[in-house]
């Protein structure tokens, strides 16, 4: 018999976050699309725009709530990602870097959470 490891906090809080999205109308394309130098999260479409979605997990909002954990740096490696995931999935248009936050029972949706 295949026992099978139980979910991290990281991958029940993306499923969550993709449930969210799901009630909100949005279609998913992908889910944890990784090459060699990035990952996305969820890459989801809604209205002819493609929305790369970064998922931050906290317990707790004591030091600060999980977009106070997308700095400048993972900005730039969330934009290339997007754009490596545009270009081997040959699509082109309009899309945008949001996120969520999970705190306990509470989900907070940025739009737009980095732009150029």
């Amino acid at each position: 018999m295949n026992e099978s490891a139980p979910l991290s906090s990281g991958a029940i809080a993306e499923s969550r976050a993709a449930d969210f999205l799901l009630s909100q109308k949005f279609k998913i394309l992908d889910r944890n699309w990784k090459n060699r130098w990035c990952e996305i999260d969820i890459v989801a479409e809604k209205a002819g725009t493609i929305h790369f979605v970064e998922v931050k997990f906290r317990k707790t909002v004591l030091y600060g709530s999980g977009f106070d954990y997308i700095g400048s740096d993972k900005q730039s490696r969330l934009k290339r990602a997007a754009e490596m995931w545009m270009l081997a999935n040959r699509r082109n248009g309009d899309y945008q870097i949001d996120a969520i936050s999970i705190t306990c029972n509470q989900i907070d949706y940025l739009e737009n959470a980095v732009v150029e």
